[in-house]
């Protein structure tokens, strides 16, 4: 799996920004980490943008942009329990957004709550089944969170399908290349190479 902690910190940094809806990064840091350097400190937090952001959530209770710009807010500066309050409000009032759902995912997983954030995933797969992002993360959560590799292999693969060719795609594909590399006999119940 170390091979593919690797591949999951490179392609968190190759995507749009730290969420990009993907929980790359969301390797534990045991695994993420390598020669057990120092953990560096978390981002800072934007106060300012924070305070004008929940006083237009305060004065427009239905609408959940800016709950999601706080949940965005809090997600990029490492605070998972306040992104996930924000990520839930804006889910509330914009329950058919798969985009939403799956930042609140990412949030959970983040948090220690791998099965939570599967529970959170299969909703947004409920609102969009082809929902690349979602099945990218849902393959992440699955081998690092559940240590279930035929199950993340399977979710990567439907991500191949789909989209080959967009960033989830390709960071699927290097998922699957790594995991077949660290497991050249193959994981149980998962297609080979080319089949």
């Amino acid at each position: 799996m170390g091979l593919v902690a690797g591949w999951v910190i490179g392609a968190q940094q190759a995507q749009q920004g730290p969420r990009a809806a993907t929980a790359a990064a969301a390797a534990p840091a045991s695994a993420a980490a390598p020669g057990g350097g120092a953990p560096s400190a978390p981002p800072t937090i934007d106060q300012a943008q924070v305070t004008a952001l929940t006083s237009v959530a305060s004065r427009e209770p239905s609408n959940a942009t800016p709950r999601a710009q706080l949940g965005n807010l809090y997600f990029d500066a490492e605070r998972y329990d306040d992104a996930i309050k924000w990520y839930q409000e804006a889910v509330k009032l914009s329950p058919t957004d798969p985009n939403l759902s799956t930042d609140l995912g990412v949030s959970l997983y983040y948090t220690n709550q791998p099965d939570k954030a599967l529970e959170q995933f299969d909703h947004s797969l409920k609102l969009d089944a082809k929902h690349t992002k979602t099945l990218l993360n849902v393959g992440i959560v699955k081998a690092f969170g559940k240590q279930d590799l035929e199950g993340a292999m399977k979710a990567w693969e439907q991500v191949v399908q789909i989209a080959p060719e967009s960033p989830e795609g390709q960071a699927a594909k290097r998922a699957l290349d790594s995991l077949r590399s660290a497991h050249p006999g193959g994981v149980a119940g998962t297609s080979k190479p080319g089949a």
